[in-house]
């Protein structure tokens, strides 16, 4: 499936390059071939080749959340990787007024 791609991605690169070197071709018009030609077809039939292999791996997850329902087993019980708590410094979090002050700046006051 994949020689195809890169064999049309070669074919419309040297169109694209045809097109940029014409006397009569602009590098705008080579990129419009390369894109229209090129990258939009190459996708488009690369993502709908590519639906039978996410289909098939849509229905072993439903297969083995059905067998894991039927065992009894939550899926969500699984152990998971221990959290790691944000600030683990052991120094009380400050605000900013104990930035500015470390700073030898004045804190910002309420205007009277």
């Amino acid at each position: 499936m994949y020689l195809i791609v890169i064999a049309w991605m070669y074919v419309v690169l040297m169109m694209s390059i045809a097109e940029a070197t014409n006397s009569n071709g602009t590098l705008l018009g080579a990129l419009v071939t390369f894109v229209m030609y090129g990258a939009a077809p190459v996708a488009l039939v690369v993502y709908l080749m590519g639906a039978p292999a996410r289909s098939k791996a849509i229905k072993r997850r439903e297969a083995e959340a059905r067998a894991l329902h039927i065992a009894g087993v939550k899926p969500d019980t699984a152990p998971a990787a221990p959290s790691v708590a944000p600030d683990a410094s052991g120094h009380a979090p400050g605000g900013a007024e104990a930035v500015a002050k470390d700073a030898g700046i004045a804190p910002v006051r309420k205007e009277t």
